[in-house]
């Protein structure tokens, strides 16, 4: 007596996936990568050029957050390291009269 067993697979085709899902797709996949950057560039900000890559970090979590990403919690981290980036610079502003670091 021999036993056997079938495995049934499921798989997706590109012809399986309508266009509208794809489109979705894609545009999820966008606002993720959005978010990361924003995430990215604000945390970078903290250290250098502060002044260009803050309002960058906001904006990309701004679209990030308006496209729905699926990195919510990335994208609100990212506005808010780009909003953190604008008050160090008002702080170096008016502390030091410059937007540069001094040691």
């Amino acid at each position: 007596m021999a036993l056997t067993t079938t495995r049934t697979t499921t798989t997706t085709d590109a012809a399986d996936v309508t266009a509208p899902e794809r489109e979705v797709r894609s545009v999820t996949k966008e606002a993720d990568g959005l978010a990361v950057a924003s995430f990215v560039l604000g945390l970078l900000g903290l250290l250098v050029m502060n002044i260009l890559l803050g309002p960058v970090a906001i904006v990309m979590a701004l679209v990030a957050l308006a496209r729905s990403t699926a990195r919510r919690g990335r994208a609100l981290l990212g506005l808010t390291l780009g909003v953190a980036d604008l008050v160090v610079l008002a702080v170096l502003v008016t502390g030091n009269g410059t937007v540069s670091w001094s040691l």
